[in-house]
C-alpha cells in the first residue's frame, strides 16, 4: 500500500511513517521527492486544516495516491496566538535550506519575547492532518501540545521551533532534545495521526 505525503521535509516523514507503521505495517510512505514534480500550492489559508485540506487535495490530484498532508505551527500566548499558521515564514519567505529558515525564525521569536517574563510565555503546538482519497470523503484531525517557550535554544532533534519549546508533559527538556518515542507520545503531530491512522486503515480497507 502506497500513501503520498506532500512534503519534503525528511524529519517530518520520519515521524509520520513511524507512526503510521503502527497501524499499517505494510504500509509505504512516498514524500514529495519520491514522484513527479508538480506545482504545489501556495498555503494561503487562514487555519491549519484549511491548509492541511489544501495540500492533500492537491497531492491526490497530482499524484491518484491516497494523500496525507498536514500543517502545523507554533501558538504563543503572548503574541495573541502567532506565529500559528504563520511559523513556517515568520521572518519572511524561506529562502536556503530549512535549518538556515528555522534559525531565522527562532532569533525572531526570541527577539519577539526577549522582555516576557517566564509566567507568560505559555504556547502550544496544533497540527491538522488531512487524508484525501479518490472515492472517500476527506478526513481531517487535530492535535495540540501545550507547553512553554524557553529563553535559549536545546537540543539536535526536531526540527522548526522544537530547540525552544518545552512541553508541560515533558518538563526541563526541549521536544529536540525528546528521542523519537517520547516526542511521538506526546507531539501535536503525533496525536493528530494517532487519530487518523486507523481511519485511514479502515477506508483503505486495510
Amino acid at each position: 500500500m502506497k500513501v503520498f505525503l506532500a512534503s519534503r521535509n525528511t524529519k517530518k516523514l520520519a515521524e509520520m511513517r513511524r507512526i503510521l507503521a503502527q497501524h499499517m505495517p505494510d504500509v509505504e510512505v512516498l514524500g514529495l521527492d519520491d514522484v513527479t514534480s508538480y506545482a504545489e500550492p501556495v498555503e494561503d489559508q487562514p487555519t491549519f486544516e484549511g491548509n492541511a485540506l489544501l495540500k492533500a487535495r492537491a497531492g491526490l490530484a497530482a499524484t491518484g495516491l491516497p494523500t496525507v498532508a498536514d500543517d502545523s505551527g507554533l501558538c504563543v500566548d503572548a503574541l495573541n496566538g502567532m506565529p500559528g499558521v504563520l511559523s513556517a515564514r515568520w521572518s519572511g519567505t524561506p529562502l536556503g535550506d530549512r535549518r538556515t529558515a528555522d534559525e531565522r525564525n527562532n532569533t525572531l521569536l526570541l527577539q519577539q519575547l526577549a522582555d516576557v517574563p517566564d509566567e507568560r510565555r505559555g504556547a502550544h503546538f496544533t497540527c491538522a492532518v488531512a487524508f484525501c482519497a479518490s472515492g472517500i470523503d476527506h478526513v481531517v484531525v487535530e492535535g495540540r501540545m501545550d507547553g512553554r517557550v524557553i529563553r535559549e535554544t536545546r537540543g539536535s532533534g526536531g526540527f522548526g521551533y522544537d530547540v525552544l519549546f518545552e512541553a508541560d508533559e515533558q518538563p526541563g527538556r526541549t521536544t529536540a532534545e525528546l528521542d523519537p518515542d517520547d516526542k511521538d507520545a506526546i507531539s501535536h503531530r503525533g496525536r493528530a495521526l494517532r487519530a487518523i491512522a486507523p481511519q485511514i486503515a479502515a477506508l483503505l480497507g486495510r
